[in-house]
């Protein structure tokens, strides 16, 4: 059973102002919306895919514990067990919402975009270890993360720096030459698109509050999902009209 993930103790630096973008901003995207299954002309990963996936993750996996970076929802649900946590960098990369989505945060007619890390910068995040059963678990996380062939969102081993050191860790980055990958959009653009976007899992406004709340908590700030925040939270004003 998957928990929730609780971050190293730590107090987060004061802000100067709460987040524009409230609980009540989000509650004003969300409806109810059935899940339709899967995308037309998309093909669906199948038991035998994510076995490969995972036998290939843990014949190529460094000894000792496996290690996951996780910079998103994995913060608050990682599909399978993990423990421990540690404040982690990962260079040359940054969190980006990057792909398109017409499931789960989305759909056909309202695509959504949802985050990976894209090539550029750096990204702070957090390292945790796969629980036993490990290869259970990391199947668990694989079915969350991935749901299409060709996947747009892959595993790869990152190098990673902790305050105890380097390691690598497992971490999931956009595939450029995906079809789904969106590219390096403008924020209004994004933020439009957050803020009216809404699957069976929530609305794409839902999952950025959520990722700055649990970011927060492990002391973590990101100028541009804050920046972000902001756009969406006047979007919402915008285009939902009055509460």
């Amino acid at each position: 059973m998957s928990k929730p993930i609780s971050a190293a103790p730590r107090k987060s630096a004061p802000r100067k102002a709460p987040m524009a973008l409230t609980e009540a901003l989000v509650a004003r995207t969300l409806r109810v919306v059935e899940d339709a299954g899967p995308v037309p002309g998309m093909i669906p990963m199948t038991d035998d895919d994510y076995a490969r996936f995972r036998d290939e993750i843990l014949a190529s996996a460094p000894a000792g514990p496996l290690r996951l970076f996780a910079y998103g929802s994995l913060l608050w649900k990682p599909a399978g067990e993990v423990r421990g946590g540690e404040r982690a960098v990962a260079r040359g990369w940054h969190r980006s919402f990057c792909f398109t989505v017409q499931r789960f945060r989305g759909t056909l007619e309202q695509p959504g975009l949802m985050m990976a890390l894209d090539r550029g910068g750096q990204c702070q995040g957090m390292v945790f270890e796969i629980a036993e059963p490990v290869a259970a678990n990391l199947e668990a996380l694989l079915r969350r993360e991935m749901t299409i062939l060709p996947a747009v969102n892959v595993p790869r081993w990152l190098r990673v720096s902790t305050e105890s050191g380097p390691c690598l860790a497992l971490g999931f980055v956009v595939d450029p030459a995906n079809p789904r990958y969106a590219g390096k959009l403008d924020k209004p653009a994004v933020a439009a698109t957050l803020a009216n976007a809404v699957g069976h899992w929530g609305s794409g406004a839902q999952y950025l509050f959520e990722t700055i709340r649990h970011l927060d908590a492990c002391g973590i700030r990101d100028r541009n999902l804050w920046q972000l925040q902001e756009l969406v939270a006047q979007e919402i004003d915008r285009s939902h009209g009055p509460i």
